[in-house]
């Protein structure tokens, strides 16, 4: 398929022999849930894609992320399902290295080790919240001498057991008492933090979500990212930029799935060509307002017309992946179906973009009364 091979391409300038290595695999193998697919994605640089070049990383755009998560998901739904966690969380916290003093040379030292040592990061940030006052993070900190105690968890968590460092949201006081918000840098093997099995699905068995508990683990104040008085909106920006990241590279992971789909399609001349085409029309449009949104939030957009920009491309791309996955099915045949799994399984491996939050129902207010000219509030 002429888009996907250009997809692969862009994947393979980030990272070499990736896609060879996954297509080396059986789709049951990438699938399952001790699948060889993270080890695969450290060994061949995948953790850098988004991490500066002065840091050791490929440095790449929005516009190229997208592709190369399409590229991924194509092959490993599972996989691309639990990097867009690791790469939008290096998007956000890369994106306060450059200024001088917001970081301590603490966390710059965890930055510098991640390419090098290919470090893996999970997220326990609030996902689907652009404002910190929405809800409350998960993870409660509480001060202590030295640093702060963090208790709670994250289910499901991606990466649960092959993450290096987890980054959590967390309320701590203010100058004036008040709760704001801060980052916490969680080494995996902190005293304290465990795994427990959760994820019970065969589809994206392979992604790690199981639960992380985190009880009563000590974070030294170093490793905390905390506003300032100079800039005291810092991390709610960046986290409003960290939750368009990633509806746009969780959304293409997805558009990889369908497209594979389609692909065989294609390959095999199902059906007619009326029938192929409105195959082709469908995942392709899918993947071009995701592309189309990345390169305008590249070229400037930002803020809630970001974050309205970002919703739109993610539903109308839900929309047309879930019907573009059914006709794919469909025109594969009852054959396909009846002598493998695989392809049953990688529609079904398009449906779980519904449940990555915000749905579309609890946005659906915010959506209309900002689009009508008043203000982008998500709850």
């Amino acid at each position: 398929m002429r888009t996907l091979d250009t997809a692969r391409d862009v994947c393979e300038q980030y990272h070499p022999g990736l896609v060879k290595a996954l297509s080396e695999l059986s789709f049951a193998d990438r699938e399952r849930p001790v699948s060889p697919v993270i080890d695969l994605f450290r060994t061949h640089g995948g953790v850098g894609l988004l991490v500066p070049a002065e840091y050791g990383g490929g440095g790449a755009g929005l516009v190229d992320a997208v592709q190369v998560m399409r590229a991924v998901g194509s092959l490993s739904p599972s996989l691309a399902a639990a990097v867009t966690m690791h790469h939008f969380t290096a998007a956000t916290l890369y994106a306060l290295a450059p200024a001088a003093g917001r970081l301590t040379d603490a966390q710059l030292s965890v930055l510098r080790r991640v390419v090098p040592e290919q470090l893996v990061m999970a997220s326990g940030w609030a996902e689907g919240r652009t404002e910190q006052n929405i809800l409350a993070p998960a993870v409660t900190a509480t001060p202590v001498e030295g640093g702060y105690l963090l208790s709670g968890s994250k289910k499901p968590c991606s990466l649960s057991t092959s993450m290096d460092l987890l980054t959590a949201s967390i309320a701590v006081p203010g100058a004036g008492g008040e709760p704001e918000l801060a980052l916490a840098l969680v080494p995996a093997d902190s005293e304290g933090l465990s795994v427990h099995p959760f994820w019970g699905n065969q589809v994206l068995a392979a992604a790690q979500s199981d639960e992380v508990r985190l009880t009563d683990v000590f974070v030294p104040e170093e490793l905390v990212v905390r506003t300032s008085a100079e800039d005291p909106h810092l991390l709610d920006d960046l986290q409003t930029a960290g939750f368009v990241w990633f509806e746009l590279l969780i959304s293409a992971g997805y558009t990889g799935a369908a497209s594979a789909l389609v692909e065989q399609v294609l390959h095999r001349g199902r059906g007619g060509a009326s029938d192929r085409a409105a195959l082709v029309v469908r995942a392709e449009s899918a993947f071009m307002v995701l592309e189309g949104t990345a390169r305008a939030v590249a070229g400037g957009l930002d803020g809630e017309a970001a974050v309205a920009a970002a919703l739109v491309a993610r539903y109308a791309a839900q929309e047309a992946l879930t019907d573009t996955a059914a006709l794919a099915l469909e025109l594969l045949g009852g054959l396909d179906f009846i002598t493998s799994s695989d392809n049953t399984q990688l529609a079904s491996g398009v449906r779980p973009l519904a449940f990555h939050p915000p749905s579309r129902a609890s946005v659906a207010d915010a959506l209309a009364t900002y689009f009508a000219g008043g203000p982008l509030q998500l709850s």
